[in-house]
């Protein structure tokens, strides 16, 4: 066990502050998280804390941070050419080798890299949208042209989260659902602007790298954090300007003379009274609907959130900010005699902390992420014996790239990967209308491995016959295909 945070002593118990529970552990006990415990007085983390040292002098794994060989110091590697899926053509039917498998000579060592412009049925995006305005329900169904093409998911921190895509919209549903979907992640995939409307819920327009569009007003900023994070950060410039805090927000909102951050500066109570469920000291839980206005929620009247100030704490002239996570939302209050918070104009020293919360918050972007599983028709194209390529992807011997892009690839069978798109050059994607998503993807590996799990060598050929030209050549336009 190691020493861990600090702790205040209740007789034989000690008080654990390393979460907003707060709490109280007896000798010899943990806490409620089984994570910290009392060791005698002194408060330990139970877990044992993990030093690279230690891990590889106990046996374990661990993933060098660079190849072998010196650092030369450079910050930026030198130029080098890397052979991309983009415009290569694909591997179908399956039997056939993959358009280009290049060796080239790296360092000293002699290197494969495989390329196929891969057919996915199995594919779609993951999107990631900064707004804390409500969106839809989870689970709801997600439209474009009217058409089904995927669902709310979970939301993130300050984030929106949508699942677009899939074999079930592509190929389980009507033929216009499947084209529509099809144009959906293609257009998405390729940077440009998609509008797309959710059931019981919003409009937006999403395009990778640029601020989500709801309901025809641009986002600006993505939430600093939580209502109770955001008074962790910012109560020391609220002590003594101002005797209350309250942060709205959909999900945990905050109140300073309840918040630990608050304690700890000897805030004094304002008997303020909360509506919502309380969590942890305070943190508060459904203070209202999810919606568009302050915080996420569905409020354009902060007070709405107040019950009535305790008379047996509170007294008129007591002053209160209440703001959103973004900052976008303010406004300053005075109890007046009745207890009741009247607005007045907020002063200059507690603008400027408006602003300081704002600063802080990140540009709302949309994110997209393509994911895909490379099946039969690109394995094959690689090695006579698929199975073999998924264990050496497994096994960090081969490199996968979407148009030179580094992928996120997940555990278990398969190579279910994702990429970032706009870490991919213009015009990477491309389709077929069975329908299908065209995309490139590269695999690179040692040429000794690529010989060890089956390779097709005889069709190896070296880095210098492309660099004139003379294999690359434009192919003729398919009628009926896009340009």
């Amino acid at each position: 066990m190691t020493d861990a945070t600090s702790a205040a002593t209740s007789g034989d118990k000690i008080r654990c502050d390393a979460c907003p529970v707060m709490c109280y552990i007896k000798p010899g006990a943990a806490g409620a998280c089984d994570r910290y415990a009392n060791d005698d007085g002194q408060l330990v983390r139970v877990d044992p804390h993990i030093i690279l040292e230690h891990t590889v002098s106990h046996g374990g794994r661990v993933v060098p941070f660079q190849a072998a060989g010196d650092w030369d110091g450079k910050i930026v590697q030198a130029p080098s050419t890397f052979v991309t899926a983009i415009g290569a053509g694909t591997t179908y039917p399956d039997y056939k080798p993959a358009p280009f498998i290049v060796s080239s000579e790296v360092d000293g060592v002699d290197m494969v890299t495989v390329v196929t412009e891969g057919i996915f049925s199995y594919c779609g995006v993951k999107v990631k949208i900064d707004t804390d305005r409500y969106l839809g329900p989870e689970t709801a169904t997600v439209r474009a042209q009217g058409e089904a093409v995927g669902h709310v998911t979970t939301s993130e921190y300050g984030s929106q989260m949508l699942s677009l895509g899939g074999v079930h919209h592509l190929t389980g549903g009507s033929k216009k659902e499947g084209r529509v979907t099809c144009d959906t992640l293609m257009d998405l995939s390729n940077c440009k602007g998609v509008e797309l409307a959710i059931d019981g819920g919003a409009t937006v327009v999403v395009q990778a790298g640029q601020a989500p569009v709801v309901n025809n007003v641009t986002e600006e900023r993505m939430r600093v954090g939580c209502g109770s994070a955001t008074i962790g950060m910012f109560a020391k410039q609220w002590h003594g300007k101002v005797d209350e805090v309250v942060v709205v927000d959909d999900h945990i909102t905050g109140v300073l003379s309840e918040h630990q951050a608050g304690k700890l500066l000897d805030i004094a109570d304002t008997g303020i009274k909360m509506k919502g469920r309380r969590s942890t000291p305070g943190r508060y839980f459904q203070v209202a609907e999810p919606g568009t206005g302050w915080g996420g929620t569905n409020i354009a009247d902060p007070l709405s959130i107040l019950g009535s100030f305790d008379r047996k704490v509170a007294r008129p002239g007591l002053t209160m900010l209440m703001v959103s996570t973004t900052g976008e939302h303010a406004g300053y209050y005075v109890l007046d005699e009745a207890l009741r918070p009247v607005e007045r104009q907020m002063p200059t020293e507690l603008k400027f902390s408006v602003e300081r919360i704002q600063e802080n918050c990140e540009p709302a972007l949309c994110t997209v992420l393509f994911m895909a599983g490379a099946g039969g028709s690109l394995r094959a194209g690689v090695t006579d014996n698929p199975v073999r390529l998924t264990r050496s992807v497994k096994d960090a011997l081969t490199r996968v790239t979407s148009g030179g892009a580094p992928v996120y690839v997940w555990p278990g069978g398969g190579i279910t990967f994702m990429v970032d798109v706009t870490q991919m050059p213009a015009g990477a994607f491309g389709y077929v209308p069975t329908p299908a998503v065209v995309a490139p993807i590269e695999f690179t590996m040692k040429l000794s491995d690529y010989a060890a799990l089956g390779g097709h060598m005889d069709h190896v050929r070296p880095l210098a016959s492309l660099k004139d030209g003379a294999e690359i050549r434009p192919m003729p336009l398919i009628p009926g295909r896009r340009a």
